[in-house]
């Protein structure tokens, strides 16, 4: 028994919309909103992470320390076998820095009337380095790789490995993931 996680009856009452077998949520996270969050199985969520708005995670994710997930009203969408690294951030929601509007969530929306809300989708087997920061609307394809410290603005190419800012096109990844998860998946049964 792993103490530092939630039990499965305390699972039961946070009042999360869903969520499969083999999952620890850290009793150090915060979770706004958990009905609307949905966890697939074999999913973990590290201390101090902050989780708010309307998030979806598939199968075999990790979310590491510090990471905040700000889903908002359009969504984060984790796919199979994906992970962020400590302190990753992903905005789903962002005020208008132009000054055209009014910013922060204590101003009525109608003063707000520019904010940014569009989906991001995480994809499988994707990779998000420690520090990186995702904004809304971007989605990263089937396994790319995201190094540390990159802010990814648009969307990024599949079995790509990105960096820097803004994040810029490194290299080419390796498929070989693919093959371990074929063989997981036989072992799973």
């Amino acid at each position: 028994m792993n103490y530092g996680y939630y039990s499965e009856n305390e699972l039961k009452e946070i009042g999360i919309k869903k969520y499969g077998t083999n999952v620890f949520i850290s009793r150090n996270s915060i979770l706004y909103h958990p009905e609307q969050l949905e966890i697939g199985n074999n999913v973990r969520i590290d201390d101090f992470t902050t989780i708010s708005g309307k998030v979806i995670l598939g199968n075999y994710i990790h979310i590491a320390q510090f990471c905040g997930l700000y889903g908002g009203s359009m969504g984060i969408f984790m796919d199979d076998f994906s992970g962020l690294s400590s302190k990753v951030t992903i905005y789903a929601t962002s005020n208008d820095y132009s000054g055209n509007t009014m910013t922060n969530p204590m101003v009525p929306a109608k003063y707000k009337t520019t904010d940014k809300n569009s989906m991001v989708r995480i994809g499988r087997h994707v990779i998000v380095g420690c520090d990186s920061v995702i904004l809304p609307g971007v989605i990263l394809a089937d396994g790319c790789a995201v190094g540390a410290m990159t802010l990814c603005n648009k969307s990024l190419d599949s079995f790509k490995i990105y960096g820097g800012v803004p994040a810029k096109m490194l290299k080419e990844r390796k498929r070989k993931l693919l093959d371990l998860e074929k063989q997981l998946m036989e072992e799973d049964g």
